[in-house]
């Protein structure tokens, strides 16, 4: 049953090379990535924010981070970690307008 790392969602400032679509596949090729999304935010004259939401099984941060920084990538923050042998999704504790 996996376990480990099953989603990260990275908040990530990136030169306009290579591609979302390049970078994408750069991302996929570790073998513990099963599949990734990634969002453009925001785009200005030199770089790109993006958000990228990765799942596998037992995904190994360093090698995600390695990935990103030989593409010329910064990670700004982790969003959101979810671990363990199942998903746990995220409960809100704001009260609900009527």
């Amino acid at each position: 049953m996996p376990s480990g790392i099953r989603r990260i969602v990275l908040d990530v400032l990136k030169p306009h090379t290579p591609r979302l679509t390049d970078l994408a596949l750069m991302i996929t090729r570790d073998e513990h990535v099963n599949g990734l999304n990634i969002s453009l935010k925001e785009v200005d004259q030199n770089t790109e924010s993006i958000a990228i939401t990765i799942e596998g099984d037992d995904i190994q941060y360093e090698s995600i981070k390695e990935i990103l920084e030989q593409a010329g990538a910064v990670i700004h923050s982790i969003d959101q970690v979810v671990a363990g042998k199942r998903f746990v999704e995220e409960v809100s504790l704001q009260p609900e307008n009527s």
